[in-house]
C-alpha cells in the first residue's frame, strides 16, 4: 500500500530540513490554500491532489426528482436526527439519542469523537459556540465557549513576534485558552440526561481501537504536518505533534487506520474528573508545565479563570423568517446585516444563480465585512454598536450603495463599525431540542503545539487579534480574540425551523447567507440548498492581516464550477476578478424541523464537500 512516508524514520529536528514549503493559506475552510506538492525527489512522493479525478466535461448523474444538482435526498425521521462532517460521528450521535440522551448529550459525545476523528478541524484545544432551541423556554439560547489570551503575554511581546503587521499563524504566541471542554460541561449541566462519563466512552473506544482515515481528513493531516515542520514555521517544538498524528513518521492517508491512545487517556481523565481536571487539575498542570518548557505564556491561572457565557442570540426578520446570529465576540452579526440588506431586493425575480442575484449578494457581503473589520470584538473590552448595525434603518442606508449592474468602487465601513478549519454539527432529539454547534482550532489543526502525552493540539485563534492602535479588537492580555466560528439557527412563526451551519472562516456568514437565500427566496429543499453552487468573495478590509499581498481593489471572486457559464461571463463583464476555484466554500450540515399534522418530522442534510453524512430515525 502506498503511504505518505514523507516523515518516515526522521526525527522531528530532521523534518525541518525537508524544504521550504509555505505555510497553509490563511484558511479555516478545507480546500483553501495549503502547502504545494513536495519536491518529486522526496521519498514516498505523491503529488498533492493526485487522487482527485477531474473531467470538466463530465457532470453528476441525473436525479429523477428535486434539484438536478442535488447529491441525495434529505434523511428524514420523527424521533431524532444528526448531521456531522464524519460518518462515524453521526452514528455516535444517533446512538446517544437512541439511549435516551438529549440533543446536548449527543452533541457533546459527537464533539468529543470529532476531536479524534477530525483533528484537522476540531479538538480539546479549540473553542466552541452553540445555539439551541430550548423546547421548555420556547426560545433560542446561545453559549459562547471562547478562551482569552494569556494574561502574561503583553502587547509589546506580541508585536515583537508579528509578521507583516499580524500575529504569526503558528506557535505559542497565537494560543488562547481552550474553551471547548467548558462549553460541553456547561451545556451538559443544564441540558444533559445521561451521566457525563458515558458521553466520552465512544470517543475513548475509537481512539484506542482506531478508525480508517477518510479522504479529506487524511489529506489535511498531511498538509498541516508539512506546514508545522517546515523551516521558519514558528512552532516551538513539533516532536509531540509528530508523535500524535504521524506515529512512526507516517502521516495517515485515506484508508489507513489511525489511533490516538494519548487522547483516549486524556478523555478518560475528563470522563471521571469533569471540567475541573482540565482547567484546574492534572491536565491543567501538564499544560502549564509544557508551555513553560517551550517558552510559551499560558499558565494554570489562565486556565482556572476560564468560563463559558450564556447569551441571548441576536436576531432579525427576513421575509417572514427570524434569523438568529451568535452574539459575543463572533462574526454572527454579519449574517444578519447581509440579510437585512438583501431584503431590499427581489432576488426571486432576478433568478436563481443569475448574475444579478449573485452581484447583489456579493455587494451585501462586502458592505457587511467592512463593518466586521472595523467594529467586531470582545464586548467586555469594547463597546460595539450592535443595535445600529443590526437595525433596518442602517440596512436601508447600506442597501442604497448596492447596484445589480455595477461594482461599488468605494466600499467602506458605515458610520457607526480570512479563513481557518472548523467542524460544524447539528443534533435534534425526540423532545424537540435542536442543537447547532460549531467548534474549531482555527487555522487547520491549530498552532502546531501538542502538550506532553495529551493527544490534542492547541488552537491558534489568537492570530485574529488586531495590532492596530485604537481598534476594538486590539490585542490585550486576558481578552478574547475576534471569532469566525458561528452556528446558525432560524425560526418561523415562533417555532424552530433550521439548525444549520457552514464551516470555513470568513466563508461562514457568506455561506449562511447563501443557504438562507436558497431556502427562502428560491424554495430549494434542505439538501439542495447546500448542494447548490456557491461563491466566495475574498478581499474585504481586515484588521487582522488576513488578506494576501497584491489583492485587487475589489477583491477576488471564486465561483464553483456549477455556476452557469452565462452568469460567470456576466460577472466578469462587470469587472470582477475571477480566481480559480480552490475548494474554499465551506461545509454544510442542517436539520430542518417541520410538522406533519401532529407529527414532528426532522429532515437532515449534509453535502459532498466533506466526508460526513446526515442520518435520522
Amino acid at each position: 500500500m502506498h503511504r505518505r512516508s514523507l516523515f518516515a524514520a526522521l526525527p522531528a529536528a530532521a523534518l525541518l530540513k525537508l524544504g521550504a514549503t509555505p505555510a497553509l493559506a490563511n484558511t479555516e475552510s478545507p480546500g483553501q490554500g495549503g502547502a504545494p506538492p513536495p519536491p518529486a525527489t522526496l521519498p514516498g512522493f505523491q503529488p498533492e491532489g493526485a487522487d482527485r479525478f477531474v473531467r470538466p466535461d463530465v457532470h453528476a448523474g441525473d436525479r429523477p426528482f428535486g434539484a438536478s444538482f442535488a447529491t441525495r435526498s434529505a434523511a428524514m425521521g420523527c424521533n431524532g436526527a444528526a448531521g456531522t462532517a464524519q460518518p462515524v460521528a453521526t452514528q455516535i450521535a444517533i446512538a446517544i439519542l437512541r439511549r435516551g440522551g438529549s440533543a446536548v448529550d449527543a452533541a457533546v459525545a459527537t464533539n468529543a469523537a470529532l476531536g479524534f476523528l477530525e483533528p484537522t478541524s476540531s479538538g480539546l484545544g479549540g473553542d466552541c459556540y452553540a445555539m439551541l432551541w430550548d423546547p421548555d423556554r420556547r426560545a433560542v439560547v446561545g453559549l459562547a465557549g471562547s478562551g482569552a489570551s494569556p494574561r502574561g503575554l503583553s502587547l509589546e511581546t506580541v508585536r515583537s513576534r508579528a509578521k507583516d503587521g499580524a500575529l504569526p499563524p503558528h506557535g505559542a504566541v497565537s494560543v488562547s485558552v481552550p474553551g471547548a471542554l467548558d462549553a460541553w460541561w456547561t451545556l451538559h449541566q443544564r441540558y444533559g440526561r445521561l451521566p457525563w462519563r458515558e458521553l466520552f466512552q465512544p470517543a475513548i473506544g475509537l481512539a484506542r481501537s482506531g478508525v480508517p482515515v477518510p479522504q479529506i481528513i487524511g489529506n489535511y493531516i498531511y498538509r498541516n504536518l508539512r506546514a508545522f515542520t517546515k523551516p521558519g514555521s514558528g512552532v516551538e517544538e513539533t516532536a509531540n505533534a509528530m508523535h500524535t498524528y504521524a506515529p512512526g513518521g507516517n502521516a495517515p492517508r485515506e484508508g489507513d487506520v489511525f489511533r490516538n491512545p494519548d487522547l483516549a487517556h486524556t478523555y478518560s481523565l475528563i470522563a471521571e474528573g469533569g471540567r475541573d481536571v482540565f482547567y484546574d487539575g492534572e491536565i491543567a498542570e501538564i499544560i502549564a508545565r509544557y508551555f513553560k518548557r517551550i517558552g510559551g505564556w499560558m499558565t494554570r491561572d489562565d486556565l482556572r479563570r476560564h468560563h463559558s457565557e450564556w447569551n441571548t442570540p441576536l436576531q432579525t426578520d427576513y421575509r417572514g423568517v427570524t434569523v438568529h446570529g451568535m452574539a459575543a465576540n463572533t462574526q454572527g452579526l454579519a449574517t444578519l446585516q447581509m440579510m437585512n440588506m438583501l431584503e431590499h431586493f427581489d432576488l426571486r425575480g432576478m433568478g436563481f444563480q443569475s448574475a444579478a442575484s449573485l452581484q447583489v449578494q456579493i455587494e451585501a457581503k462586502r458592505l457587511a465585512y467592512e463593518d466586521r473589520a472595523r467594529y467586531y470584538a470582545d464586548p467586555h473590552f469594547a463597546k460595539i454598536p450592535v443595535e445600529w448595525l443590526i437595525s433596518k434603518d442602517y440596512a436601508a442606508e447600506r442597501a442604497k450603495l448596492i447596484r445589480p449592474g455595477k461594482i461599488n468602487a468605494d466600499i467602506r465601513p458605515g458610520n457607526a463599525p480570512s479563513h481557518g478549519d472548523t467542524t460544524y454539527f447539528t443534533v435534534a432529539d425526540p423532545n424537540g431540542m435542536m442543537v447547532s454547534m460549531i467548534q474549531s482550532n482555527f487555522r487547520g489543526m491549530g498552532s502546531g503545539l501538542v502538550a506532553d502525552g495529551l493527544g490534542f493540539m492547541f488552537q491558534d485563534r489568537g492570530q485574529l487579534f488586531s495590532l492596530r492602535d485604537g481598534h476594538p479588537n486590539l490585542y490585550q492580555p486576558g481578552k478574547r480574540p475576534f471569532q469566525t466560528i458561528i452556528p446558525g439557527f432560524a425560526t418561523r412563526g415562533g417555532q424552530p425551523w433550521m439548525s444549520f451551519g457552514v464551516m470555513g472562516g470568513d466563508m461562514q456568514p457568506m455561506g449562511q447567507q447563501q443557504i438562507l437565500v436558497n431556502r427562502i427566496d428560491y424554495g430549494l429543499d434542505v439538501q439542495a440548498a447546500g448542494d447548490s453552487p456557491r461563491w466566495h468573495h475574498e478581499g474585504s478590509s481586515q484588521s487582522m492581516g488576513e488578506d494576501a499581498p497584491g489583492m485587487p481593489a475589489d477583491g477576488l471572486l471564486r465561483l464553483e464550477s456549477g455556476v452557469p457559464d452565462a452568469t460567470r461571463s456576466a460577472l466578469a463583464g462587470l469587472g470582477w476578478t475571477l480566481a480559480p476555484s480552490d475548494g474554499g466554500y465551506g461545509r454544510y450540515e442542517c436539520i430542518e424541523h417541520r410538522m406533519s399534522g401532529q407529527d414532528r418530522v426532522y429532515a437532515a442534510a449534509s453535502e459532498m464537500r466533506a466526508d460526513g453524512c446526515a442520518l435520522a430515525y
